[in-house]
Parts: structure tokens; sequence; C-alpha cells
């Protein structure tokens, strides 16, 4: 009993490192992109951003899906140290071969391609990720659940970024600097793990590597990486070659807001991946049952006021993220936003459920239906809507890969689904509209309406699933008046 009740704490807390991690990634780019974007102008922001989705091809190849894998074998492998290590060591070895590899090709397309060749020390700097990312290891980290480290280290390096960026870009010219510090804010902390992972592993080599056992299942996370890499990054990249600097520069900005949501839907799935293949490694599936249907529910409750609430005030969050500029970008923003529903479902069937059970395979085909059809899209869309078409190609991508993961899991997700309270969250959706939606009329400037409409919705939503009696809702409101109690408040 004592040891459930310490890995239910243990999972509280790594939710909780993770949701302040996850704010980190929401804050940081609240307090610069506003600065940046009036500075870099949307033709800035869209070269860094086309450089990033470019790069993302490159770093996808060196990795060949081992953020994902990686999670999964070394939990399995967790408490045996020398196991663990030997398999970090394996994971690391592919990792570095593959990172040679991705460099050699880089520098080859940098002198070939004239497009690229012009900007070529963007590219070079933006590639720092994919080294970087290697020698992170943050798979082990993660598969090890140790969040709080995680959350420190991300955080202390946001914020010195932050601070590099108010000091060091004061022109449009400085696109580059803005990529380079982007790239310091979320890959400079894997230096820090590499210098402490000998903590938890072995430095020295073991011996008996058995390399080729992750060649197959690397294998197919790396397809599926591939498939999920073409129809998110592939707008960009499609839209850099068939339109304008500034159409990138439009989708950015709509690409940035949902991101920044989608972090913190994914945030909770980010947590259970490792603990669902423990559970499921041992044979508890009546716990990995419960922890899938409440991140399901926390995916419903989360995503859709947040989809809602930012198609609803899109122009006032755009011309406040990036400045009257971006007017472009605000017809994407609400075409993309259904996405953050979909892809919060997906997060939950594919890397919660699909692969801890080792049914990756699934996840690799409904992505591959989800590229396909991003393709198709955008080449039809793309000359006629820029950046608009590419938002109605992404959002239909993600539409097909949920269908896909449900179909795959019809008979057991159906369960888990009829335990939302649908009807709960509709009737909390209506009424915060309604009490928030009239502001509008009142011609506040940009900063006021959001902060004055999204306490009014958030505040209204909450409280009726809490009228309700939402179940997940009340258990949080009462383990929240349970901390207040208990520290004499």
């Amino acid at each position: 009993m004592n040891m459930a009740m310490q890995k239910q704490r243990s999972l509280k807390l790594n939710f909780i490192m993770n949701g302040i991690l996850t704010m980190s990634t929401f804050i940081f780019p609240l307090i610069t992109f506003p600065y940046v974007s009036r500075i870099l102008l949307p033709i800035g922001t869209g070269k860094v951003a086309f450089a990033t989705s470019l790069i993302s091809y490159f770093s996808m190849v060196a990795q060949l899906g081992i953020p994902t894998y990686g999670i999964r074998a070394c939990a399995k492998v967790r408490d045996n140290r020398e196991e663990l290590t030997r398999t970090a060591h394996e994971l690391l070895i592919i990792n570095l071969v593959m990172d040679a590899v991705s460099y050699i090709v880089l520098f080859v397309v940098l002198i070939f391609v004239p497009q690229l060749r012009q900007e070529r020390i963007l590219y070079i700097t933006v590639s720092f990720t994919i080294i970087l990312t290697s020698i992170g290891m943050e798979w082990l980290y993660k598969a090890l659940e140790l969040y709080t480290y995680i959350t420190v280290r991300s955080v202390f390096f946001k914020f010195i970024a932050l601070i590099a960026m108010f000091f060091l870009i004061h022109k449009q010219e400085d696109y580059i600097i803005y990529g380079g510090i982007t790239i310091f804010a979320a890959s400079a902390s894997n230096i820090l793990n590499f210098i402490n992972a000998y903590k938890y592993i072995d430095l020295m080599p073991v011996g008996n590597y058995h390399i080729t056992r992750h060649l197959k299942p690397v294998g197919i996370f790396f397809a599926m990486t591939c498939a999920t890499t073409i129809y998110t990054h592939l707008d960009t990249v499609m839209l850099g070659f068939m339109t304008t600097d500034a159409d990138v520069g439009y989708y950015n900005a709509a690409i940035k807001v949902k991101c920044i949501l989608v972090s913190i839907i994914t945030s909770l799935g980010v947590v259970l991946l490792p603990r669902a293949s423990y559970y499921v490694h041992k044979g508890m599936m009546d716990d990995f049952n419960r922890i899938t249907r409440k991140a399901l529910n926390f995916v419903f409750i989360l995503s859709i006021p947040l989809l809602i609430y930012f198609i609803l005030f899109a122009r006032q969050g755009i011309y406040f993220l990036a400045g009257t500029a971006y007017t472009g970008a605000i017809i994407p923003m609400k075409i993309i936003m259904p996405t953050l529903l979909l892809i919060g479902l997906t997060n939950i069937l594919g890397i919660q459920i699909l692969v801890p059970l080792g049914r990756e395979k699934v996840v690799l085909y409904s992505e591959i239906a989800g590229a396909v059809v991003n393709v198709i899209l955008n080449a039809l869309l793309i000359p006629l809507m820029a950046s608009s078409g590419a938002a109605i190609g992404t959002l239909v991508a993600e539409f097909v890969v949920l269908v896909v993961q449900y179909y795959a899991l019809r008979h057991t997700a159906a369960k888990h689904f009829r335990t939302i309270s649908y009807w709960k969250i509709a009737l909390g959706l209506v009424t915060a509209t309604a009490v928030s939606y009239w502001v509008v009329q009142l011609k506040f400037d940009n900063f006021a309406t959001l902060i004055i409409t999204a306490f009014m919705f958030f505040s209204i939503y909450i409280l009726t699933l809490v009228v309700t009696r939402e179940t997940l809702v009340v258990e949080i409101v009462q383990q929240f008046i349970r901390k207040l109690k208990n520290s004499g408040m």
C-alpha cells in the first residue's frame, strides 16, 4: 500500500514538474515572440521558421525514432543499472553514427542548392540541434521519470535565452541570432544531460553490446517519426518553396500559438508513457486502463475550451503575440485550432496505448496515411490559398491519423470514450462563450480583451464543471482543498 501511494505521489510530482516545464515552453515564446516578430517582421521570422523546419528533417534522420523508442526500452530495464547502461550506450552509438550521416548530407545540400547556400550560416547555426539532441539522451531521463531535473535545467536555459533575446536582437538583420538563441533555449541543456548521465549509467563500455536488436523497432519508430515530421513540418517547407517568406511568417505565427497549446495538452501523455510501458511490462492492466481513462478525460476537458477560445479570439491573440503586420495569420490560426483536440487524442491512443502495447506499427500506418493526405492537400491548396491551404492540409491530416488509430482500438477505446462527460463539457463551453464573447463589443485593446475574456471564459467553464460534478475536475478540486487544509491555511 505504501509503495502504491509512493508511486502515485511520484506520478503526480512528475505531472506537476512537466506542467511547469510546459508552462516555461508557453511563457518563453509568449514573452519573446511579440518582441522578435515586431523587429524581424514576417520575412525574418519566416526565414528562421523555414530553416528550423528544413533542419528538422536532418534531425529526424539522426534520431531514428529513438526519442520515443528509447523511453520504452530504458523504462523496461531501469531497475538494472548494467542493462540500462548497455541499452543507453547502444542507442547513443546509433544516434552518433546517424548524426555523422546527417551532417554530411546537409553540407552537400548547402553546397549544391543555391536557395539554401545563400542562408548557409543560418542553416549551420540551427543544425546544432542535431548533435545536442543526440548527446542529451532525453529519452533516458524520461524513462527514469526524472522530471524535476528535466524541468529545472530547461527553465534555467530558457531564462538565459530570454535575456539574450532582448540584448542581442535589435534589427531585422538579426534573424540568424534569433535562430541561434532559439536552438540554445531548446537544446543547450542537453550538454548538462550528457555530463550528469554518470549518475544513472556507467560511462565506460560494459561490453556484450547487441546494437542490432534495436534496429527493427528503431526502424519502425523512425518511419513513424518520418510520417509525423512530414505532416507537421512539410507545410512550412512547401510554403517556403511555393510562396514567400512573408507567407511562411504568417503561418509560423499561427503554428506558434498551436504548438504552445499542444504542449500543454500533451503534457500528461509525456509523463504517462514510461509509466504505461512499465505497467504493461509488469502485466498491471487495471492500472494501465485507469490512467488511460484519466488521460482521455484530461484531453477533452482541456483541449476543447482552448480551441474554442482561440477561435473566438484569434484576431486579438495574433495581434498581441505578433503585431498587426501578421493579419494574414488570423484565418490559418482559426482553421488549425481543432487540431488541439485531434493531436491530444492521438497522443493518448498512439503514444500511451498502442506504443506500450507493442502495436507501434498501427501508429506508423496512421501517420503514413496522414502524411499522404497532407502532401496531396498541400500541393493542391497552397498555390490557391497559401498559408490557409497549409492549415487545411494539416487539419485534415490530423483527423485521418485519429480515424486510423481509433479504428485499430475500436473495441477497447470505445469503452474509455463512453466515460467522458460530454454534456457537462458542452454546457460549460456554451455558458463560458455566452458570458465572455460580448467583451469584444467594448473595444478594449488586444491585451486587455484577452485578459478579461480568458478570466471570464475559463472561470465560468471550470465552475460549470464543478457544479455539474464532472469527475476529474471534482477530484482535482478536492485534492487541492485537502492540501490547503493540511498546510494549515
